[in-house]
């Protein structure tokens, strides 16, 4: 259990500057000050944000320093419960059989080239890319990209019945709110799930996918 603070916590933006706002990439810091740490400071990730506990004395350039280097270094070292392909391909599977009637890709794996989507799917070869900006993303957000890929394997365009196959997922349309604010933290074009919103042709760009089966190259 985290110490309790002295006085009220601060929460400050890991490694920003003036102009930089915080992001799953650059992430909050929380400082905590524990009475009980004499000389000794420590750093460690609770969720989306890094906590950093502080000897009660440190005062100043001291301790803005020392919460620098400590945010710095646990930054490197973000737990991923999602970072390879192979936990990718097994979420995907369970998905599938959870809620879309056990439909699978041929593959499924991250890709970096994918800057203002957030997954592809390519009918022809029935491969899905997913882009490595979610590796940092919760598990029900993931999911959810990961359950709108999967549907098109099913249905090609964003059809009535697409939409009632994604909406199969239950946190669909938290996942499109939360992606919305982590595209505008990225300073991405401001998209939901689908950057073709309701449009029944899949006609549109900018968003989870273009709606016609393509895939960028990994």
């Amino acid at each position: 259990m985290s110490p309790k603070p002295s006085h009220p916590r601060r929460t400050v933006p890991a490694m920003s500057t003036a102009t930089q706002h915080p992001t799953l990439f650059h992430p909050h810091v929380e400082v905590r000050v524990s009475k009980r740490r004499k000389k000794t400071a420590a750093a460690h990730w609770e969720g989306d944000r890094i906590v950093v506990v502080v000897p009660a004395h440190l005062r100043g350039a001291e301790l803005d320093q020392m919460v620098d280097e400590l945010s710095r270094r646990v930054a490197r070292h973000r737990p991923h419960l999602h970072a390879s392909d192979e936990l990718l391909e097994q979420r995907a599977v369970a998905l599938g059989l959870r809620y879309l009637d056990g439909v699978t890709p041929s593959s499924i794996r991250w890709s970096t080239t994918q800057k203002k989507r957030w997954g592809s799917c390519t009918m022809l070869t029935r491969e899905i890319r997913i882009s490595e900006r979610l590796r940092v993303a919760p598990e029900w957000v993931l999911d959810a990209v990961i359950v709108h890929e999967l549907a098109h394997l099913i249905e090609p365009n964003h059809s009535p019945r697409f939409r009632q196959l994604e909406q199969r997922f239950p946190r669909r349309h938290e996942a499109d709110i939360y992606l919305a604010g982590y595209s505008l933290g990225l300073h991405m074009p401001e998209v939901g799930l689908d950057g073709d919103t309701d449009t029944p042709d899949g006609a549109g760009s900018g968003g989870l996918d273009d709606g016609t089966g393509t895939v960028d190259a990994p």
